[in-house]
């Protein structure tokens, strides 16, 4: 049931291209991560939804059996002990198609990867102002 080898344009042309009950599972997911970072921007990325806010914050896309979340290793670390019964894999979780998005799970990973993004951009901005205040004559 995976998408074809179509390049999507957006976010809404990824998720039409499935059967109506795969469709349903994705807009949920979609109003899941966009309610948890209201400021995040949709992207497509290596082909699949994804929002970004100083980077990429998560990825999802319809697997054959699941709904596959994507967001990055740090944490599938911090959140371990709350993902026991689902499938995961270094920076990936599959939500099986038979049971019930992880709502409040999902939010919470949202929010952390909302807070190392924000954390690393800070570091990024205050890393480029002390190199360029540095070679500034006074």
């Amino acid at each position: 049931m995976e998408a074809t080898s179509k390049k999507f344009k957006s976010v809404d042309e990824y998720i039409s291209s499935f059967p109506k009950d795969v469709r349903t599972l994705l807009e949920e997911m979609r109003t899941t991560v966009t309610q948890a970072a209201p400021k995040a921007q949709e992207v497509i990325s290596y082909n699949m939804p994804a929002i970004n806010q100083h980077g990429v914050l998560v990825y999802y896309a319809a697997g054959k059996s699941h709904i596959g979340f994507y967001p990055t290793a740090s944490p599938m670390q911090e959140f371990k002990d709350q993902m026991t019964k689902y499938k995961t894999s270094k920076g990936a979780i599959q939500f099986p198609m038979d049971q019930p998005i992880p709502i409040a799970l999902v939010k919470k990973i949202v929010r952390f990867r909302m807070k190392e993004n924000a954390e690393r951009a800070l570091a990024k901005a205050a890393l480029t102002k002390s190199k360029t205040g540095s070679l500034k004559t006074k």
